[in-house]
């Protein structure tokens, strides 16, 4: 197996602690959503095992796949979605960190069919504009992937709503990506409550641009992204 292996662990116990923010913002129920992570200087990423309790993850069963979605290291089965990830990787260099979750609010658009509309300044800020959604594709293939990588390549948005599925969601790093999920959700639920009071009032484009370019490039302390 290529990669330095000090690295390849932190990732693992980095990706498994990780795992815990899902439940923590109630994005997942049961064994499903997962995290993985590219590691660095190799063409490999770690991914959650398939069907074990999120209390059960320990870093030891993370495994380690290659970017053609095979097992490398690792005694457990990797995710029924290591498929899609690893299709992720393969087209989009800039990609750390995947995060897939069937958070309700979120997954509720999904099921709709619907892309959630930029109408805060939160969803400006962090995906800079509209939330898409990505065409049907079952599981198991990198079908998903395809429909991933073809839905955000060249959108800012970090998160998309594959059509009767749930949500995926990509970064520069896994903590990223956990960060966009964890932001879908909470904007999804909100707009689907403003949306019972009437419509919603949409964001003049000049200022998405604006408030997305503010939250990225001033909003925080620089000095530690």
């Amino acid at each position: 197996m290529n990669g330095d292996k000090r690295v390849i662990e932190e990732l693992r116990e980095s990706v498994c602690r990780l795992h815990a923010e899902l439940v923590r913002y109630d994005l997942v129920a049961w064994t499903a959503g997962n995290i993985s992570g590219r590691v660095p200087g190799a063409d490999l990423f770690v991914i959650k095992p398939s069907g074990v309790s999120y209390d059960d993850l320990t870093p030891e069963s993370i495994v380690v796949c290659d970017l053609s979605g095979d097992l490398v290291e690792g005694s457990l089965a990797p995710s029924s979605d290591t498929a899609a990830h690893a299709y992720v990787y393969r087209h989009m260099p800039e990609v750390n960190g995947v995060v897939h979750t069937h958070s309700t609010y979120a997954s509720a658009w999904a099921a709709r069919g619907e892309p959630i509309p930029c109408v805060l300044t939160a969803m400006a800020d962090e995906f800079g504009g509209e939330i898409p959604v990505g065409p049907f594709a079952l599981i198991g293939g990198d079908d998903i992937g395809r429909g991933i990588v073809e839905t955000l390549t060249g959108h800012r948005s970090r998160a998309v709503l594959m059509r009767n599925h749930g949500v995926f969601t990509i970064g520069e790093s896994p903590k990223a990506a956990v960060k966009a999920a964890v932001m879908c959700e909470d904007v999804a639920r909100t707009v689907h409550v403003a949306r019972q009071l009437g419509a919603p009032a949409p964001i003049a484009p000049d200022d998405v641009d604006s408030l997305y370019d503010r939250y990225q490039n001033v909003y925080g302390q620089r000095s530690h992204r």
